[in-house]
Order: structure tokens, then sequence, then C-alpha cells
């Protein structure tokens, strides 16, 4: 199983971060891919969201967008966070490798 959690709202960072780890306490064989964009983006420097950024078996993707707009740049991002050109473009790509779309 392959799921994309999307992440556009600072205030879904705590909501997303329970679904994943809900999702992977329910099956093993699971492939989990948080793609986080717009004003979402600044939560990558919250350190109330530490703890989900150490979960080894869930991909991060930045987009290069909306740290554009808010000022972040790649090395204040934690080492594990892929930088994505687009957020949509991203979520597309995902989406057309079969992963389900989840927007806490």
């Amino acid at each position: 199983m392959k799921v994309v959690f999307h992440v556009d709202e600072e205030d879904k960072w705590s909501e997303a971060g329970k679904n994943i780890r809900n999702l992977k306490a329910a099956t093993e064989n699971i492939k989990v891919v948080l793609l986080v964009n717009g004003a979402a983006i600044k939560g990558y420097l919250d350190p109330a969201n530490q703890s989900l950024l150490q979960e080894e078996w869930v991909a991060f993707h930045a987009c290069r967008n909306a740290m554009k707009a808010f000022d972040i740049t790649t090395e204040q991002l934690p080492p594990n966070v892929k930088v994505v050109p687009a957020g949509v473009l991203d979520l597309i790509k995902l989406q057309h490798r079969g992963y389900a779309y989840i927007k806490p």
C-alpha cells in the first residue's frame, strides 16, 4: 500500500502525524510520503513536529515554491526532507504511481 499525506495548513501537522502513525499501526506493508506545501512548509522548522520527522519509514517532501514564498532554505530543513520543484506536481506524480491521496 502506498499513501501520500498532503499538508498545506500549519495546524494540520498534528493530525497528519496521528493519521500516519495510526496507519502504520494498522498495517506493516506501507509506503508513506508526507508532502508539505503552502503555509504548512513552516512546520518543518517547528520543534513540535520533530518527533514525526524522526520516523524513518516516512518520506518527507517539501515544495520549493512554498519554501521560496516563506524564505526557507534547504539548509534549514531536516536532512531527511526531499525538496521537490512544485508540491502539486509531486502530488500528481505520486498519484500516477499509485499512491492514495489523504488530506488531513
